[in-house]
């Protein structure tokens, strides 16, 4: 059962952030600009749960040693992509599309969403790559107690990180996406499962 809810848990920010991109607009324009803004402010809390699936595993790992340190760096990538990943939620999500609403009816709207872009999609850089350091730490504080078990959730993550850095959540790679990370929390949560620690070598 524990296993079941951690996957859940893991799972569910990556399911809806999918479901959200299917439906996310191509563009941004004056026809989809309400739309653009209301489901980046619904989307608003759902992208740092991504983190659950690597916090979740990593709860009440021990402190000492490599894997404590590991430990910290997972949490702080973690912390790191929730802040500034909210930042491109914030600023090319909400902030664009209620500018692009908002202009002149005769005004172009090229030079007022694309300096928002440009200042969300860095922070969005920056706080995906924090995901994908993450994941390597997460990787690190967890092999000595589970072994090459979580090599498979920590691959799917990896690829589904880079596809990250560039992808979004838009229609057809963004979902991919998402469903990726969904996959690879999911065989991490598996591969954490409850299970005696791997004997040492004499």
């Amino acid at each position: 059962m524990l296993t079941i809810r951690n996957i859940a848990l893991g799972t569910a920010a990556p399911l809806m952030l999918a479901a959200a991109g299917a439906v996310h607009p191509h563009g941004l324009s004056r026809a989809t600009a309400s739309d653009w803004t209301q489901l980046h402010i619904a989307l608003l809390p759902v992208f740092p749960l991504l983190t659950l699936g690597i916090l979740v595993p990593l709860w009440h790992r021990p402190r000492p040693g490599l894997a404590g340190f590991a430990t910290a760096v997972a949490w702080t990538g973690a912390f790191t992509y929730a802040a500034f990943y909210t930042g491109l939620d914030a600023v090319a999500g909400i902030a664009a599309g209620t500018a692009v609403e908002h202009a002149a009816g005769t005004a172009n709207i090229e030079p007022i969403k694309h300096p928002l872009y440009d200042v969300g999609d860095s922070l969005g850089q920056l706080g995906a790559f924090a995901l994908i350091i993450a994941v390597v730490a997460t990787a690190v504080a967890l092999f000595p107690k589970h072994g090459a078990r979580v090599i498979p959730g920590i691959v799917v993550l990896l690829v589904a990180g880079w596809s990250f850095t560039d992808s979004h959540i838009f229609w057809p790679r963004g979902v991919w996406t998402m469903l990726g990370f969904a996959l690879g929390f999911a065989l991490l949560a598996a591969g954490t499962r409850r299970s005696k620690s791997i004997p040492r070598r004499a």
